[in-house]
């Protein structure tokens, strides 16, 4: 039987979050974003999923793309052309603490992988357990099991998901698993979130929505992740915002979505993402 995912209020000790992150590969961070931003990020999220077909998403996943992604799931990004909430998500302090002891030992700086709404429709299936750091095969494939955290994922309520209603289920440990491609659901647990909260959870740890066993409800959800400023993110947020779009900005919002180069110190490399071969730290 699985063990069940540690559950901790924001204001805990980030020392305490880490220490379930590290046991268990995943963790539930209660009230990790205000209630304010949630509703703000949520009504507007609710404006643009009624223009959202089922299942249009693939992820360039080709013929597989639906079975992934979810006959009946609605998903889609660029999140910050929707509300500045999102933006407000990605300066949170909790949650840039924890990606910053997670991520910078092993990349020197991360950006945004993808911020994407996912809906799951009433009647789909459960998603296959999956590890999002295989998006990045070729590295892992090379360096398992000895691979540095290169990817940190939350996946965030933006009102009350069940199990009934298709939370996602997450495998306890197994991101220290020998095993690079498949887990069971029955090694898994449901993820319950109350509008917030948020499932932070490792690149290497098997997950998956889970099956919307309801006939008329829909799982309202959002997933925010980070991936290391060496890699290649899911979403190109270089294209979908402006300068001007991010005048407002902090400057980690403006690195953590393509418009400032990536720096590798303190480990060796060079600077990548340049524009006009600036100094390290200027406009990407």
């Amino acid at each position: 039987m699985a063990t069940e995912l540690t559950r901790l209020p924001a204001t805990a000790p980030v020392a305490d979050m880490l220490e379930a992150f590290e046991r268990d590969g995943g963790l539930i961070v209660e009230r990790l974003f205000p209630r304010a931003v949630i509703d703000e990020m949520a009504a507007a999220a609710e404006a643009r999923a009624a223009e959202v077909a089922p299942g249009s998403a693939t992820q360039g996943l080709g013929e597989d793309g639906a079975s992934f992604v979810g006959a009946n799931t609605i998903r889609f990004s660029s999140l910050g052309r929707l509300s500045p909430a999102f933006f407000d998500m990605l300066d949170n302090e909790v949650f840039a603490a924890l990606a910053d002891a997670i991520l910078l030992p092993s990349c020197g700086s991360y950006w945004v992988n993808t911020g994407q709404v996912m809906y799951i429709g009433p009647g789909e299936p459960a998603q296959v357990l999956h590890r999002d750091a295989n998006n990045w095969w070729e590295f892992v494939n090379r360096t398992w099991p000895d691979s540095p955290e290169i990817t940190l994922s939350t996946m965030i309520g933006l009102e009350t998901t069940t199990e009934e209603l298709g939370a996602t289920r997450v495998a306890p440990g197994t991101h220290r698993s020998g095993d690079l491609h498949r887990f069971g659901e029955a090694e898994s647990v449901p993820a319950e979130l109350e509008p917030g909260d948020a499932l932070v959870y490792s690149g290497y740890v098997f997950h998956g929505g889970g099956e919307n066993r309801t006939t008329d409800r829909w799982r309202r959800a959002m997933h925010l992740s980070f991936v290391a400023g060496w890699l290649t993110p899911e979403e190109s947020c270089a294209l979908d915002y402006t300068e001007a779009d991010l005048a407002g900005c902090s400057d980690r919002v403006r690195r953590l979505l393509g418009h400032r180069s990536y720096d590798p110190r303190p480990h060796p490399g060079g600077g990548l993402w340049l524009r006009d071969v600036k100094a390290i730290g200027g406009d990407a």
